[in-house]
This record gives C-alpha cells, structure tokens and sequence, in this order.
C-alpha cells in the first residue's frame, strides 16, 4: 500500500458574488494541463433547490514525478444558491452565475504508488531507510513543487473571483 504524506490540508477558498461556473471550470483545467497533471473527476453532483442550483464537484489532479513519487492535489468544489443572471458589459450582455462557492484543497505526495515496496517486510524496511536518509532532499524538493503547484493554483481562482467584483 502506498504512503501519502500530507502536505495542504483543507486550505479553504469561499466566494459569494457573481461568476461563470463554465469559465472557472475551464481555468481550473487548463492549469492543469499546462503543469502536466492528469486529472479524475471523482464526484460531480448537481441538485436543483428552492434557493437555487447546489452543485459538488470534487476533482484529483495527480502528475508521476518520477517512479516512485506522485504528487496528487484533491480539489473539492461546492457550488449553493447558484441562479442564473444577466449582467450588462459593453452594451452587451453576458450570462453569469450567482451564488456562493466554496473550494477545499488539499496536496499529497504519493511515495511508492505502484507498491513495488510493500511485497515483503524487507522490502519496507529498506524503503523506509532510503525515505529517512537517501531520498529526503528529493522528497523535500518534490514537496516544494507540489506546494508551489497548489499556491499557484490558489492565487488563480482568487483573482478569476477578484474580476467579478466590478460587478458586485
């Protein structure tokens, strides 16, 4: 079995306003893409209530640095009290959401993900040596490229939503 450390816990991003569900969506992929991160999207939910849409999306990005580690970004998204709007820009009007979105991330990084370590108990011990004492200035800057991959796409839906306050 693989070993996850945890490098982000639920480190929170909460928007109430106007925002296109469509185009954050997109962003969030193409970042993605661009960093070279395969994604799953594990849940995606969409519910209609009398205050408006409720949607849950929960998305797993994961990029193989090398054959032994993983980083792995879990990004969960609910979307509540989503109604649709037109917005008036340029004399044009534009169809943007309203409501309130709340994202939860958190980063791993993966030792051993395809459990070539796990088969026998000495086995284990000499990869828990190499982790201690070989691979730690490896690990601590794989650590450090997943923290930055996770800054960055953090910083990146903070300003998509600082945009729309223009609106507001």
């Amino acid at each position: 079995m693989s070993f996850r450390e945890i490098v982000i816990e639920k480190q929170r991003i909460e928007y109430e306003g106007l925002f296109d569900a469509h185009e954050l969506h997109h962003i969030i992929d193409y970042y993605f893409r661009e960093k070279g991160y395969d994604k799953r999207e594990t849940r995606n939910m969409e519910n209609t209530t009398p205050e408006g849409k409720y949607v849950e999306i929960e998305i797993t990005p994961w990029k193989k640095t090398t054959d032994y580690h993983r980083n792995i970004i879990k990004m969960k998204i609910y979307m509540s009290k989503m109604r649709d709007v037109e917005v008036e820009k340029d004399n044009t009007k534009i169809k943007l959401q309203n409501g309130r979105v709340q994202f939860v991330i958190d980063a791993f990084l993966e030792y051993d993900y395809d459990d070539r370590w796990e088969n026998k108990p000495i086995h284990q011990f000499i990869r828990t040596l190499f982790d201690k004492y070989f691979y730690k200035p490896y690990t601590d800057k794989y650590k450090g490229v997943l923290l930055e991959d996770t800054r960055l796409i953090v910083d990146m839906i903070k300003r998509y939503f600082n945009l729309f306050e223009i609106y507001a």
